[in-house]
């Protein structure tokens, strides 16, 4: 199986980064899907990629609040 082509996509760190690089994701998308990766790392980090669906059932349960404690 082929990995996804990330190379020219803009990635983008959240804006509640605190900029300390402590615990930082960055995310891009591509036709089809989103990748996450380790800001710290940049451009040398493993990709976790995920299809837009999964995607989005993610974002609306951090809206939610499910993974709230």
């Amino acid at each position: 199986m082929n990995a996804p082509d990330f190379s020219q996509a803009t990635w983008r760190k959240s804006t509640r980064s605190n900029g300390g690089g402590a615990a930082c994701v960055e995310i891009a998308s591509i036709p089809g899907l989103t990748g996450v990766r380790d800001s710290k790392l940049g451009e040398t980090s493993p990709v976790l990629p995920f299809s837009e669906s999964t995607w989005s059932t993610f974002l609306n349960s951090l809206k939610t609040g499910t993974y709230d404690r």
